[in-house]
């Protein structure tokens, strides 16, 4: 089992809980975090044991941003060779395996971008979104301005972006950005719920299903149906499509062996 510095991880028979672990500093994002995450991420995508992941912080702060007094002092030249956090920040939207973002409190910078890459977000009705790099003199850098743009449009993002404002959990759901918003003493059982659901079902019919998802936010839509419409029909070279609807027919509880 691995000692991690900056994280929890936890296995809850198919589903792995994922939980940044720097209270001290609101779960501010370090380079040697990012690493970890990573690379947490990368071990639980492999695991064939694992069928959904979620990602959490603490109720305070899912993640308050980047740890500026880490940042402030690197160079143009650092940067530009992928120096940094950047060096780590896709690891998340490269996972194949579904990730469930339950955020409480604070979700901002790179926060609110680590949350936008997982694959829906369950909010606390205590949490709070934004992309305050504006504040500080510099812009989103993990993919905040094309994620949230494609999440809520191009008014609330450049509101969100120019202003650098926060926005609370309520806001967040009416425009798309959160998926649900539950009590805090709630937010992270229904998720976990949700990645324990998700999880009982065929894996590859999933990661199919996350597949068609995405392929909207980056094709045209004649494009992405005549996508939609292949993999539907793949499904049907699966033991599992076979499985799902023969015991949707016999009345029972289908038996999935993931193939």
């Amino acid at each position: 089992m691995t000692d991690w510095k900056y994280l929890e991880v936890e296995r809850r028979d198919a589903v792995a809980l994922v939980r940044l672990d720097r209270p001290d500093v609101l779960n501010a994002l370090c380079l040697g975090l990012m690493e970890e995450l990573a690379a947490a991420i990368a071990g639980l995508d492999a695991d064939d044991a694992i069928g959904a992941i979620v990602l959490t912080g603490n109720d305070k702060a899912f993640a308050a941003g980047a740890d500026i007094g880490e940042m402030k002092d690197a160079s143009y030249a650092f940067m530009l060779e992928d120096g940094g956090l950047t060096k780590h920040c896709d690891s998340i939207a490269r996972c194949r395996k579904p990730v469930i973002a339950a955020v409480a409190g604070y979700a901002l910078g790179g926060g609110c971008e680590l949350a936008m890459m997982c694959d829906f977000v369950i909010a606390a009705d205590n949490a709070r979104f934004g992309q305050p790099e504006v504040t500080i003199g510099t812009i989103p850098g993990f993919g905040g301005s094309q994620r949230l743009t494609r999440l809520v449009g191009k008014s609330k993002a450049m509101d969100l972006c120019l202003t650098g404002r926060m926005m609370d959990a309520a806001e967040a759901e009416r425009c798309g950005l959160a998926a649900r918003v539950e009590p805090l003493d709630a937010y992270l059982d229904v998720a976990l719920d949700a990645a324990a659901k998700i999880a009982s079902y065929s894996r590859p019919v999933v990661a199919l299903a996350k597949d068609a998802v995405d392929l909207a936010l980056e094709t045209p839509l004649a494009q992405g149906v005549r996508s939609e419409r292949q993999m539907f029909k793949s499904t049907f070279a699966l033991d599992d499509q076979k499985e799902g609807m023969a015991a949707f027919v016999d009345k029972r509880k289908p038996d999935f062996k993931h193939r």
